[in-house]
């Protein structure tokens, strides 16, 4: 598969593919899928949330199966597996509010939506506000998160308001991966059936390497890491090693 210079992962909350394709509330977001690759039998790992953050970044929901805090677990992650190969990473949480913050809420922030602050081998100094985004596209590290508060991600908030602020603060960043080598990846930790079975989730992926339509493949969050994993050439971790990477790349992987 390609290198992307940059990948953004934006995470959002509590919808279902069926909440969002075709939604007239949602019409940045159903542009995205328009553009790129969308993927339409895809899904989460579990209920509640804090379980998915931790599997998309670590490849294990470290035995959490609540939205509890704190955790801290020094297992193998996304960001310790680039930093272990000189590559960079960084998490940017709207309403955090200072660099390193460990609290458990402040404000629309909440901690079991930021995986990385609960693993000792990640730095705090990756641990980073909204604000400390780069302007500047290319200063970006190599792989990053974006996680918007829950007045932003559709938790507390509605679709519109989550859909407005995603084309508002990452639309350009969009545009700019299609022509840069680059990767912006958004993706929701579940649906919002917590009694049923398919927890089928959206997932868009939107950059210069993609081929876009509609990719009906079976994969789930664990292969959304492998893929991340896979673009660098770093070792698999936790169930992502018994996952496929996505594959809708122009030049077929």
């Amino acid at each position: 598969m390609p290198r992307p210079d940059h990948i953004v992962v934006v995470v959002e909350e509590n919808r279902s593919y069926s909440s969002i394709i075709g939604n007239s509330e949602a019409p940045y977001l159903n542009e995205l899928a328009r553009w790129g690759a969308s993927l339409t039998k895809f899904t989460a790992i579990t209920h509640p949330s804090q379980p998915n953050y931790l599997g998309l970044f670590s490849g294990s929901t470290q035995g959490v199966s609540d939205n509890s805090c704190p955790h801290t677990f020094r297992a193998s992650n996304l960001a310790s597996q680039l930093r272990q190969a000189d590559l960079t990473f960084a998490g940017y949480s709207q309403s955090l509010p200072f660099v390193g913050f460990t609290g458990c809420t402040s404000g629309a922030y909440v901690r079991r939506h930021n995986p990385w602050v609960n693993f000792s081998n990640v730095p705090a100094s990756v641990n980073l506000p909204w604000s400390a985004f780069p302007r500047d596209y290319a200063d970006l590290p190599t792989v990053s998160f974006v996680i918007p508060d829950v007045e932003n991600d559709m938790h507390d908030g509605s679709v519109s308001q989550a859909d407005t602020w995603l084309r508002d603060n990452l639309g350009r960043y969009a545009r700019w991966a299609m022509t840069h080598n680059s990767l912006l990846v958004v993706t929701w930790d579940e649906d919002e059936n917590e009694d049923g079975e398919a927890n089928q989730i959206p997932t868009f992926l939107v950059g210069e390497q993609v081929r876009p339509g509609d990719y009906a493949e079976v994969n789930n969050l664990h292969g959304l890491l492998r893929t991340l994993l896979d673009a660098y050439g770093l070792p698999a971790i936790g169930h992502s090693a018994n996952a496929r990477p996505i594959d809708v790349w122009r030049d077929g992987g």
